[in-house]
């Protein structure tokens, strides 16, 4: 075996070792045994308190308000519920796409935007230059978008490591993510373009997994990879994510993807056709909500832009990434409410052309995802209002029919996590919903009442990394 293929595999098993390893202090064990008290304890105070939960029952009933809102309740209950199951049924028809030979795999361009990533950059472009794709069909572009740290400096000792393997450009000041992008699209050469973030890893056969597709079906316009948490053994935040990323991506992404409807590339890895690219790039860079350009949601609006020319989006289970999420509440709430405004613009887009004949062969299941989204954004305010009316009228009722539904909500992520990883991590996701439903109930409301904000929220430096940064500077210098 040569050095290089050694090399590779002691990456890949570095990086599988580094995010799956479960290393829980007595606190988090503390926080997990907690979790599934506090909900143990609540459900059975619910079976203690039948009688007084009845009574209220029968007030409510008698009050035609109260009546109607138990009536509609239990309405979108079982909508929701009807529309996971059906994404079990598509969930299990799923198939990721085997790899292709090496003389079938198209030429491919990777690009890298990175804004304020310091080292990540260079361990993203290691882990690319890692893979296994033929080297002579691989062009690999990374991109500074004007940072304030020294992410050019390592783009330079990635360049100076790797020499032509890779090229690296500098953007004259920072313009945002979709620019760093338009520029790699404008200079690949590839017939497929893949995208990473700058702080995400890739497995070295991540690469031809995401291209196979491709290869396999002329239908495919773009794929979706399998982002996985690599920082999940360093705080309580990404060891939830971690739950709920797998639930999230390998259950809801495969459903979605069995119709051909994956809902948004995500920025962490993503791959192109590239002529279907160049068919939207104009309207994509120019992007404008509100009168204002766009600078947030660009994977989701290529997403819907690659739909609405009538080709298929699908989820590779076996093209795995692994990225960096945020540790903190500050920053793990600034990620969501991107993510919601983006999602509210989208929704917005994708309505324009999903109930139309916007392509061949079966398009039921588009519209459905698109409607339960609708449905979450829509009665995102009545449920925040009902919410409150319940706490203030019953607020027994309401904690522990709240944590009664964490419970089995959650429960359906920890299966699903624990039939494919390990337990113990699995029970993390009670955690996340204990967390989600008190501490960011308020993320999706805020969202669609500032959807207009601009800004990506998340990769300003500090005024103390700005501060630390400079000194670190002067001193090299």
């Amino acid at each position: 075996m040569t050095e290089f293929k050694i090399q590779k595999r002691y990456l890949s098993r570095q990086i599988l070792k580094k995010s799956s390893h479960s290393s829980l202090n007595v606190s988090q064990l503390f926080i997990l045994a907690g979790t599934l008290l506090l909900l143990i304890s609540f459900i059975a105070l619910a079976v203690q308190l039948q009688p007084y939960f009845e009574n209220v029952h029968t007030k409510q009933m008698s009050n035609i308000w109260e009546k109607s809102l138990i009536i509609i309740s239990t309405t979108l209950l079982l909508l929701k519920l009807s529309f996971l199951v059906y994404l079990l049924v598509l969930h299990l028809k799923y198939r990721a796409v085997s790899s292709v030979e090496d003389e079938e795999l198209p030429s491919c361009t990777v690009i890298v935007p990175a804004y304020n990533e310091g080292e990540l950059v260079y361990k993203t472009l290691q882990s690319l230059i890692n893979s296994d794709y033929p080297k002579d069909k691989l062009q690999i572009l990374t991109i500074d978008d004007g940072s304030q740290d020294d992410t050019w400096q390592w783009m330079l000792k990635a360049k100076q490591e790797f020499g032509e393997r890779i090229s690296i450009f500098q953007q004259p000041e920072n313009k945002g993510k979709r620019h760093a992008l338009y520029r790699g699209f404008q200079i690949g050469r590839g017939e497929i373009f893949i995208t990473v973030d700058s702080d995400s890893v890739v497995k070295s056969d991540t690469l031809r997994n995401m291209v196979s597709p491709f290869v396999k079906n002329d239908k495919c316009g773009a794929v979706a990879g399998n982002v996985r948490v690599l920082n999940s053994k360093n705080a309580i935040i990404p060891k939830m994510l971690n739950v709920s990323f797998a639930f999230s991506f390998e259950f809801v992404r495969s459903a979605q993807s069995t119709a051909g409807t994956v809902m948004c590339t995500p920025g962490a890895l993503a791959a192109y056709r590239k002529d279907v690219v160049m068919n939207c790039l104009p309207q994509w860079i120019a992007q404008k909500f509100m009168g204002q350009t766009s600078d947030i949601g660009e994977d989701r609006a290529m997403t819907n832009m690659i739909l609405k020319q009538g080709f298929q989006v699908v989820f590779q289970k076996n093209a795995v990434v692994y990225t960096n999420t945020p540790e903190n509440f500050k920053g793990l709430s600034k990620m969501y409410i991107r993510w919601g405004r983006s999602n509210v613009r989208e929704d917005i887009m994708m309505s324009k052309f999903a109930f139309g004949n916007f392509r061949e062969g079966e398009k039921t299941s588009s519209r459905i995802f698109l409607l339960n989204q609708w449905m979450t954004t829509i009665l995102s305010f009545p449920m925040l209002a009902v919410m409150f009316y319940i706490i203030a009228s019953y607020p027994l009722l309401f904690l522990c029919s709240a944590m009664t539904g964490i419970f089995l909500f959650s429960s359906m992520s920890a299966f699903f996590y624990a039939k494919r990883r390990k337990v113990i991590d699995a029970i993390w996701a009670y955690s996340y919903g204990v967390f989600y439903t008190f501490c960011l109930f308020w993320i999706t409301p805020y969202a669609i009442a500032t959807v207009g904000k601009r800004g990506w929220l998340t990769r300003d430096l500090s005024v103390e990394q700005l501060k630390a940064f400079s000194e670190n500077r002067a001193k090299a210098a």
